[in-house]
């Protein structure tokens, strides 16, 4: 077996770097800015008022107001000493003026306006490029969200450089499993892992396509394994250990695959393994529940921003505070599903056998646990995984 920091370099190795393509902005919000973008323009591309008021070139007890500066149609022309150009918050100051006097420090009559109170000493304009300038870039790579689609927007750029989505073969096997909604016989339970790792992957921002379940026989595994051409990864769900019906490891050998590795030092999910097949990367998950759900976040996840171009490194880690003592840990890196609240108070739950995913269902947290880790006690703080 091998340590999971080995395994994950392994994962690294293997995984294939993804090209570039053009998205409108419309549909980049959640993608992988592959290439720097710079911008195409200064914002404000002039010099804008920042409040409604009146623009002025220098300060006087009165003026005459000769015209209207609003957004999207400014005033033409230069300002002289006494007169005022009426100003709405964004529109392009006026040449030749200095300062925006706000309209709540003034009386205005007709086309005359008196001061009421001394004018601020803050001049109320925002100067041209003061947001950005042109040529200013947003540096890849880079996940895009709501706030730099704003900012793409406003650096009028339309259509974004995003890293490809990796495409996905998820393949369940076993005689046992059937999909949700199908009526399952006596000995038959329903195939869970194959839709929790499908979200898993779209929350992560790769495309899963799942394929038809594979039977415990050479010829469904083989048949399944060819439905998963072009594909950029392809994820088996169990049959990976070593039972007489677990023929995922023999039949992807015969199929092409050569190994990196096979079983972890981790529980659960020791029966992790890794190959890959005429040139397709291939990882090879346990079938219980929440081993493949729990190889998924330290595994599977890792590996997709890898090939995303989000970098090579393992899932991130905090620490939280034990709320109850722990027995020592063996010999096997152990990750223990948990729940951790705001505080930071880290409680693990009794319960973890690696069928149950009612449990899986209220961790909102993994506590790891290291190697033969000494007995721990409340208060202790532990590394956890955040889900």
């Amino acid at each position: 077996m091998i340590s999971v920091s080995q395994a994950l370099d392994h994962l690294f190795a293997l995984a294939p770097d993804l090209p570039t393509e053009w998205v409108p902005l419309a549909h980049a919000n959640g993608r992988v800015l592959s290439q720097d973008v710079a911008s195409q323009r200064d914002q404000p591309p002039f010099d804008a008022s920042a409040m409604d008021g009146y623009a002025v070139a220098t300060i006087q007890p009165d003026y005459t107001v000769v015209g209207e500066s609003a957004a999207g149609h400014g005033y033409q022309g230069p300002v002289k000493d006494r007169n005022a150009v009426r100003i709405f918050t964004g529109a392009p100051v006026p040449q030749g003026t200095m300062q925006i006097i706000l309209q709540e420090d003034v009386t205005r009559t007709g086309d005359r306006i008196t001061l009421s109170d001394p004018p601020d000493a803050a001049r109320y304009i925002r100067p041209a490029g003061d947001d950005f300038k042109r040529g200013t870039k947003m540096s890849a790579p880079r996940r895009l969200g709501p706030n730099d689609i704003a900012l793409l927007a406003a650096m009028n750029i339309s259509t974004v450089p995003v890293t490809r989505k990796p495409i996905v073969a998820l393949i369940s096997t076993g005689d046992e499993l059937v999909m949700p909604g199908e009526t399952p016989g006596q000995d038959q339970i329903i195939a869970s892992n194959t839709f929790g790792l499908q979200a898993l992957l779209a929350d992560l921002g790769a495309t899963a396509r799942i394929l038809p379940l594979a039977r415990d026989t050479r010829a469904s595994l083989t048949a399944t394994f060819d439905l998963a051409q072009h594909a950029d990864l392809i994820v088996t769900i169990g049959g990976a250990s070593v039972g007489d019906h677990d023929l995922v490891a023999a039949v992807a050998q015969e199929c092409g695959m050569n190994q990196a590795f096979h079983k972890v030092a981790m529980r659960p999910g020791k029966p992790l393994m890794s190959g890959q097949m005429e040139g397709t990367m291939m990882l090879g998950l346990p079938g219980n529940p929440v081993s493949a759900m729990v190889c998924g976040h330290v595994f599977m996840a890792p590996v997709i921003r890898a090939m995303l171009g989000l970098g090579a490194a393992a899932a991130p880690r905090q620490t939280a505070r034990l709320t109850a003592a722990l027995p020592a840990n063996g010999p096997r890196e152990h990750y223990m599903r948990a729940s951790c609240d705001s505080a930071g108070n880290l409680s693990v739950f009794d319960r973890q056998d690696s069928a149950l995913l009612s449990v899986l269902g209220k961790a909102n947290a993994l506590a790891i646990r290291p190697p033969n880790d000494p007995a721990r006690h409340p208060g202790d703080r532990l590394e956890i995984l955040t889900l």
